[in-house]
């Protein structure tokens, strides 16, 4: 057994007594006479994914879940694909985030290019949603009624969420950067009754108004009988030039009588997240009120230990789970902190003054961010900027390579908690990742969540420690999707998840599970680099290219090069900075670094320079699109453009593939 990587944080005994998780620890003793030791976090862990039944019905009395109906029923159905979940009752997701709070306490913080930091109470956020409510229910709108919004990640997408969840609605988002038609790709296929939407937004300092972009969309969905303008960019937008529009303001007015909630069945929809779009048509995932309520009650207080006083942010947009994921935190008594804009406008540390000017004490964002960080020697805390506040650091959206987590620890010491999380749209949260119980070792995710039986599977189904396989889920979670929208047979679904292992959910991640407890994360498996049965993930492949300093991007594909897929070539691209040159010697140090530091077999084939590679808004390579681009698809079957950061990026692809089918 090789010895384990360097231990970056280790909670003292002191900060274990004191986190939300030892509390419940204390409370399943006293309530349920289950004794778990807060320093032994597998036994707990264990137990929880086996006990499933007992965990989440004690999740549900911990939290004092407000509901109509007997909860006595945990699962009536305990198969994967069909779940059935606390059947006997009915709930409000926004009812429970909006219970119990103090109408002076800070409910959230929001700071963009268009917009100075300001503070919203709870009474302000009430108010809010309250008039959107009653805005909504004039138009018609009721339980089942799906609710479009193309808005940026500010307060008012916040509350128009919460009025949407409240009255029963279901609620589905887009980033004002997606091209429209992006969003026709998404909103088409749910027939939104109303769509929400701003005029414009603004990014890295650049206005861009969206109004022709809201015409085409709103053209598109003859279901959307009113389309609401959040004067956003400007103070006049053309409404007149849409079908149904009329002003945020004008609808949307203060009222005097109080919130209400419906409440609806445990699984009936609160929002439509989308599968990134990189293969196709986006798929649209269900998720229900109390599958997301008790898994981010769960998640919110127990792994990410969010408390009174506390300021959680986590950059991201209205068109990444990761934004519902930090509404989630609002179940908590923690206040939550929005920003929309670029990460790197006007400064690359743009985003560190922000959690310093707005006292954040977690600080989230995708893997991306904090490498660019580490690549273009961003300086975090200063003597101006001492980041007092901050206790943690968050980060997903792609694995966290060791020598990031490095940079974190040299610029932050050991005293801050980093937390790499790895989960999915698919079940709006993380099924490994953070645990202020356990120690952080360099390059690993300190654990599997509770609740969740995570395993790594060969591909005979025997699971694995020490080595890697494919991530699977062996018990149900509450909140996996209850469906696919418009997929009323289930095959879809099926299809996605179940199929590889039956009656289990096959992720589609490689992971390695430790001795320790801690996992790795090595990227997708569709796109994992099998030479002589030897599976190296495209991370392990990136994070050598990367140590190469004149590299500045990469993307690594393997092609197949006969019909049983026995022989293959390897292509890699790189994006090289500036004054770099694509020499001989260049590509002789990127292949000695990946001999030693990965595999022999494994060394590329081709190194070709490329201007930028394809990544979609939320910052995913393109692999998988671009390898089946290579071999022939069609490009519009395989990618989204309306998903890309930057489609220029793979123009350059498609016509690559072109000329070398060609030659």
């Amino acid at each position: 057994m090789t010895d384990p990587p360097a231990v970056l944080w280790q909670p003292s005994a002191d900060q274990i007594a004191s986190t939300n998780l030892a509390s419940y620890i204390e409370w399943l003793g006293r309530e349920r006479g289950l004794e778990f030791d807060p320093a032994d976090y597998s036994a707990l862990q264990r137990w929880s994914a086996s006990e499933i039944e007992q965990f989440w019905r004690s999740i549900w009395d911990y939290f004092e879940v407000e509901a109509d109906g007997d909860p006595a029923v945990v699962l009536a159905d305990r198969a994967m694909p069909g779940t059935a979940w606390f059947p006997n009752t009915s709930l409000n997701f926004a009812e429970h985030i909006l219970r119990g709070k103090d109408d002076d306490a800070l409910a959230l913080i929001e700071q963009s290019e268009l917009r100075q930091l300001r503070e919203i109470s709870w009474a302000e956020l009430r108010e809010q949603t309250a008039a959107i409510a009653a805005g909504m229910a004039r138009l018609g709108v009721g339980p089942g009624d799906r609710v479009a919004a193309y808005l940026p990640n500010c307060s008012e997408a916040i509350a128009a969420f919460l009025a949407a969840a409240s009255i029963g609605a279901i609620w589905s988002s887009c980033s004002p950067d997606f091209g429209g038609d992006s969003v026709v790709d998404r909103f088409s296929q749910i027939e939104p009754k109303l769509l929400l939407t701003v005029d414009g937004y603004s990014y890295n300092g650049r206005r861009f108004d969206r109004m022709g972009e809201v015409a085409k969309i709103e053209a598109a969905l003859p279901s959307v009988e009113q389309t609401v303008v959040l004067s956003y960019l400007a103070n006049d937008p053309a409404i007149g030039s849409l079908r149904a529009g009329i002003a945020w303001g004008e609808l949307f007015t203060a009222v005097s009588e109080p919130l209400s909630f419906a409440r609806v069945r445990f699984d009936h929809p609160l929002w439509i997240l989308y599968s990134s779009g990189t293969t196709g048509m986006p798929k649209p995932i269900v998720h229900g009120h109390g599958g997301i309520l008790l898994e981010h009650l769960k998640k919110m207080w127990l792994h990410l230990d969010a408390r009174s006083g506390d300021r959680v942010f986590w950059f991201t947009t209205t068109g990444w789970m990761m934004w519902n994921f930090l509404v989630g935190v609002l179940l908590t008594d923690a206040a939550i902190v929005l920003y929309d804009g670029s990460p790197a406008w006007p400064q690359a540390d743009t985003l560190w003054q922000l959690a310093e000017d707005a006292d954040v004490t977690c600080f989230g964002a995708g893997a991306a961010f904090l490498v660019g960080c580490m690549r273009e020697e961003v300086r975090p805390r200063t003597a101006q900027r001492p980041l007092a506040q901050l206790r943690s650091i968050g980060s997903t959206g792609s694995p966290l390579p060791p020598e990031a987590f490095r940079w974190v620890s040299e610029q932050f010491g050991d005293q801050l908690w980093l937390f790499s999380t790895s989960g999915g749209t698919d079940v709006c949260t993380a099924f490994v990742g953070g645990c202020p119980l356990l120690p952080v070792y360099e390059g690993e995710l300190q654990s599997a969540s509770l609740g969740v039986s995570l395993k790594a599977f060969d591909e005979d189904g025997n699971a694995l420690i020490g080595e890697v396989g494919e991530l699977v889920i062996t018990e149900p979670l509450p909140s996996m999707p209850i469906a696919f929208w418009g997929d009323d047979d289930g095959s879809r679904l099926s299809e996605s998840y179940f199929e590889i292992y039956p009656g289990l959910w096959r992720h589609g991640d490689w992971i390695e599970l430790t001795e320790r407890g801690t996992a790795i994360i090595y990227g997708r498996s569709d796109s994992t680099i099998n030479r002589g049965g030897v599976r190296i993930g495209t991370a392990e492949i990136y994070r050598s290219v990367l140590r190469e300093g004149g590299v500045a991007d990469a993307l690594v594909v393997d092609l197949p090069t006969d019909e049983f897929g026995a022989e293959s070539t390897i292509l890699l691209f790189v994006v090289l900075g500036d004054d770099a040159e694509l020499s001989d010697q260049m590509i002789e140090r990127i292949r000695a670094d990946l001999r030693a530091s990965c595999s022999p077999r494994h060394l590329p084939d081709e190194v070709v320079e490329a201007p930028a590679v394809p990544r979609t808004i939320s910052g995913k390579l393109l692999e998988v699109p671009v390898k089946r681009i290579l071999g022939g698809a069609d490009p519009a079957k395989v990618a989204s453009r309306g998903s890309l950061a930057d489609p220029a990026a793979l123009d350059w692809f498609i016509e690559f593939a072109a000329k070398r089918a060609a030659a």
